[in-house]
């Protein structure tokens, strides 16, 4: 079929939403990566240059030096100074997520100095933190528009017209344009790209009905980053008892729950991050085990209480109602009894796991594409951060300890791959899986494909 002059992507939303605001909405994310830049740029475990081109830690492990390239404009014509990006961070540590919840940047950097000179931006932490560049992969550095909109970036791509919450049209460096167009509901998307509305439309995962084809036109699959588990809950109840929390993990067949509560679209678990976040490979993890029989055999010999609720939201992770009724049944069959709540209210929700009103258990997933992150936020027993449950295990807290004040690279990949060996074995979370990513386009259009975040890549 013949392209039309400006083609359209559906999206799930169309926003840049205010600078403060840190998101991993992938809708989101991908407008920003397109017009914007990270100060710098993660991909499978790995940094690398972005709006910065250089970027150093000190002997101390204290002092990062980063450093922007002298042609470096945003699209309006304006330098683009360190001073912008210090100013941008300083005002992201007060930053909330999309549920009013607090972002953990500004534990991270509660005592760091950070001071701008010309091109070069200085960051000086109290303890060494060589995974700053991480964190920093998460800042994305726009100036406002005359509408004070966050929206002059230094990407490729430039704003050319804009309703947010609508449609954005977008002028590439080398002359081409696209249209993104807003359609929350996935079914409006795949309708749209089939009547040929759209010549594109991503996170087709979120079909009713998966699917992992779609005649005449091309399909592109990735597995995501993101983690989708089961909280325990290590304060009270059944999952206090570690026993408890590993015959939750071997009563589980993950495999089976992919296929038949997923269509297939997910990959299974191994621990609490992806193969592709900063030390996975190292930590060299085998599948998890379906054992029902031995999880029959821990219970029987632990005193942990057999009954256990289990809260579940009704969407984010996706299809959670029906994973939670799965692990229902996979959990009674071997001696617990299970019984699930469904929660309506999406934003409360996440307020009530945050605050620790969680049931024995309650899913949930894990976005953040930094280990450093997830252990920090969701693992630590000495940092207690919002999202931890009170699971402690004092041989993990001391590993994580040294490992995130490792300067070296691959030294400090090996620490975080041992930790990652620890938490497989004595797991903290019900392992789920990893979701599949799915869009699809017309044949003919410049290649596309989602990256393992989410992101829409055009080529």
């Amino acid at each position: 079929m013949t392209l039309p002059a400006i083609p359209s992507i559906a999206l799930e939303k169309v926003d840049f939403l205010p600078p403060d605001r840190v998101t991993d909405d992938c809708s989101i994310l991908t407008l920003k990566s397109l017009v914007l830049e990270p100060m710098l740029r993660w991909q499978d475990g790995v940094i690398h240059r972005a709006l910065f081109t250089t970027w150093q830690l000190d002997e101390t492990g204290c002092v990062w030096t980063l450093g922007l390239p002298a042609d470096k404009h945003f699209h309006d014509g304006t330098p683009v100074l360190a001073e912008h990006a210090a100013a941008f961070i300083h005002r992201i540590l007060d930053a909330r997520d999309m549920f009013g919840m607090p972002w953990s940047y500004a534990r991270y950097l509660a005592e760091a100095q950070i001071t701008a000179d010309g091109r070069v931006l200085r960051i000086i932490t109290s303890t060494p933190f060589p995974d700053l560049p991480e964190i920093l992969s998460e800042f994305y550095l726009p100036r406002m528009d005359g509408a004070g909109r966050p929206v002059i970036g230094t990407g490729p791509w430039r704003v050319q017209d804009l309703r947010s919450g609508d449609f954005v049209v977008l002028l590439h460096q080398d002359g081409r344009q696209m249209r993104f167009v807003a359609m929350a509901n996935p079914e409006d998307r795949l309708a749209a790209l089939i009547t040929h509305q759209v010549q594109a439309a991503t996170h087709l995962e979120r079909l009713h009905i998966a699917r992992r084809s779609l005649d005449g036109f091309e399909w592109s699959e990735c597995v995501s980053t993101l983690s989708v588990m089961a909280y325990l809950n290590g304060r009270e109840g059944a999952f206090t008892h570690p026993a408890a929390r590993l015959a939750a993990n071997l009563a589980i067949d993950r495999a089976a729950l992919v296929n038949t509560v997923m269509g297939g679209l997910a990959v299974p678990s191994r621990g609490i991050v992806s193969p592709w976040h900063f030390g996975a490979q190292q930590a060299l993890l085998p599948p998890l085990r379906y054992d029902p029989g031995a999880a029959c055999d821990l219970l029987v010999q632990s005193d942990a209480p057999r009954k256990v609720v289990l809260r579940t939201p009704t969407y984010m992770p996706e299809r959670a109602p029906q994973c939670a009724d799965f692990i229902a049944q996979a959990w009674n069959a071997v001696g617990f009894d299970t019984r699930v709540e469904c929660a309506q209210d999406r934003p409360q929700y996440a307020r009530d796991i945050g605050e620790k009103r969680m049931g024995d258990a309650a899913i949930f997933d894990s976005s953040p594409h930094s280990t450093f992150r997830v252990l920090d936020d969701k693992i630590s027993g000495v940092s207690r951060a919002v999202w931890w449950q009170g699971v402690t295990n004092p041989s993990v807290d001391a590993g994580f300890d040294a490992a995130r004040h490792i300067t070296d690279t691959a030294a400090r990949a090996a620490a975080y791959g041992g930790v990652l060996r620890q938490l497989h074995h004595a797991p903290p979370w019900a392992y789920l899986f990893h979701p599949v990513l799915c869009l699809a386009y017309v044949p003919g259009m410049h290649p596309l494909r989602l990256d393992h975040k989410g992101i829409l890549q055009i080529a």
